[in-house]
């Protein structure tokens, strides 16, 4: 687990833990299983391998890949994943899950979006999933900037994040139905976890998104805005002058 960069003292500490806390044994233990009942990992990748054209001779970067479900299930279909996070429980986990499953070509790293330090070739594919919102908007910028520099001319960037609709009036009434709709549909555990995401975390805007991903240096090839605040955007990124 090495390759995690040691940031400029003035940058923003991404290894510090904001909103729900994931340094806890027992709470990457809650969230796996959460997230087993939650996802359908093989639908999950095989929507993003359509989109992103996944092929076996590619080297795939996941930042955020919290217990590792999504990048050791991708390790079946590429050359190399490079699985990055900031919570050492969560890769501790994941490590320990892909060698139950005897998965050779994942290398984990502890890190994030401004302390993972890329070496060797470049990568075909960075996917990032309900992970960059952890980031205030200009570090943001920072963190696709240094996506950009990761992959090669043509390379892919898969983000799936929370992002939230411009066009809203009552902001109030938004957020409340939100919650009360998960209550309901998922339970008061993951209520309450939307509400310490929406205080604590650093969810944007949709025209703030796009824009940052444009002037990162990525063509949008995708959009897609559903299920009120969730969004996924498939980037290409432009080829150097």
């Amino acid at each position: 687990m090495s390759r995690g960069g040691k940031a400029h003292n003035w940058y923003y500490d991404e290894l510090k833990q904001v909103g729900v806390d994931y340094t806890d044994k027992i709470m990457v233990e809650e969230y796996d299983s959460d997230m087993q009942n939650l996802r359908d990992i093989k639908k999950e990748l095989e929507e993003i391998s359509t989109s992103i054209s996944l092929k076996a001779d590619q080297v795939i970067i996941e930042i955020g890949t919290g217990t590792g479900e999504f990048g050791i299930e991708a390790s079946k279909y590429c050359k190399k994943v490079i699985a990055v996070d900031v919570s050492k429980a969560m890769l501790d986990f994941a490590h320990e899950k892909a060698k139950m499953r005897k998965r050779s070509n994942i290398e984990f790293v502890h890190g994030g979006f401004l302390t993972y330090t890329h070496q060797g070739e470049l990568a075909d594919v960075v996917i990032t999933q309900l992970a960059l919102h952890h980031l205030p908007d200009f570090w943001k910028m920072v963190a696709l900037k240094r996506i950009s520099k990761m992959l090669k001319d043509g390379g892919r960037l898969y983000i799936r994040d929370v992002v939230f609709p411009s066009g809203v009036e009552d902001y109030d009434g938004f957020f409340n139905k939100i919650i009360n709709r998960l209550e309901i549909e998922v339970g008061a555990k993951i209520a309450e976890e939307t509400k310490i995401h929406i205080k604590e975390e650093y969810s944007t805007f949709d025209w703030i998104m796009e824009s940052l991903l444009t002037k990162a240096g990525f063509t949008l090839d995708e959009i897609k805005y559903y299920n009120e605040f969730l969004a996924t955007y498939v980037c290409t990124k432009k080829k150097s002058s």
